[in-house]
């Protein structure tokens, strides 16, 4: 689940409740957010809430931050956009020293407080950074955490992307990251009348801003018979060596019960890659 605010249609303003619930239906699947914005969060807060959740889901969460995008957003929460990646790496590192079980204060005795509960996971649930741009790449790769790139950036842009990453980590002196998750659109079906309404409706969905003009539909998402996403997924997988595929859903205009049986196809072409 992506974070974001204020809009009227597919506004997710707080996707750790969300996971919450999703957490309470569940007992195997991880559950994942892709862009938890630390810069506009008190650090300890935000670390208290994300132990509640690991707990919940007994260590299950996959925890994706980001420092937000939208100026409108970052207005409204009194925070200056310029800021954002000093707030995100600061906030960050408290979260992580909390989350370690380092004091985060003192009572009126002088005597250490801590957060509490921890997560189940330690030192934390694993950390994914989404970044969009050389700046925030930098940043991810300074941290030695991994990449989590934009859903709509063509195969071409991600292969480029993640060679510059994978030399920043090391030129930061940080140990190789071999957890590469990949974001895609798949859509299955043999039916050739649906592939092309998918593209149309993926086509409407995505905002320019998050996209380049010269980038079509094909370039970011995958969308045709068996055999053309096995292609494709084979492609990414020898281009990226992705570790995981986080496959995103609600597709405006596509029926529920489509995208599922899109989904079910889907997982016996993944066992086989």
């Amino acid at each position: 689940m992506p974070e974001n605010h204020f809009g009227a249609r597919v506004a997710i303003p707080a996707p750790l409740l969300l996971l919450a619930s999703v957490a309470a239906r569940t007992r195997r699947i991880r559950l994942g957010c892709t862009s938890y914005l630390l810069p506009i969060r008190h650090p300890l807060l935000a670390a208290e809430e994300v132990a509640v959740l690991d707990q919940l889901c007994e260590g299950r969460l996959i925890l994706g931050l980001g420092r937000g995008l939208s100026a409108a957003m970052f207005k409204a929460f009194g925070v200056a956009a310029g800021d954002k990646r000093k707030l995100f790496q600061a906030n960050l590192a408290v979260m992580r020293s909390a989350w370690r079980g380092d004091a985060v204060g003192a009572d009126e005795n002088g005597q250490p407080i801590h957060l509490a509960p921890l997560p189940v996971q330690q030192p934390s649930p694993p950390l994914w950074v989404a970044a969009f741009g050389p700046l925030a790449l930098k940043q991810v790769a300074g941290l030695g955490l991994p990449y989590l790139a934009s859903p709509v950036e063509s195969l071409a842009v991600l292969e480029a992307n993640y060679r510059r990453y994978h030399l920043d980590v090391a030129a930061a002196g940080q140990p190789a990251v071999a957890t590469i998750p990949v974001m895609r659109t798949v859509f299955v079906t043999q039916d050739r009348v649906q592939q092309e309404r998918v593209r149309t409706a993926l086509a409407a969905a995505v905002p320019s801003a998050l996209r380049s003009k010269d980038t079509a539909v094909d370039d970011w998402a995958i969308v045709g018979d068996r055999d053309y996403a096995r292609d494709k997924l084979q492609e990414y997988k020898a281009t990226l060596n992705f570790s995981h595929l986080i496959v995103r859903a609600g597709i405006t205009g596509i029926a529920a019960d489509e995208e599922l049986r899109s989904h079910e196809q889907l997982l016996g072409i993944v066992a086989d890659l």
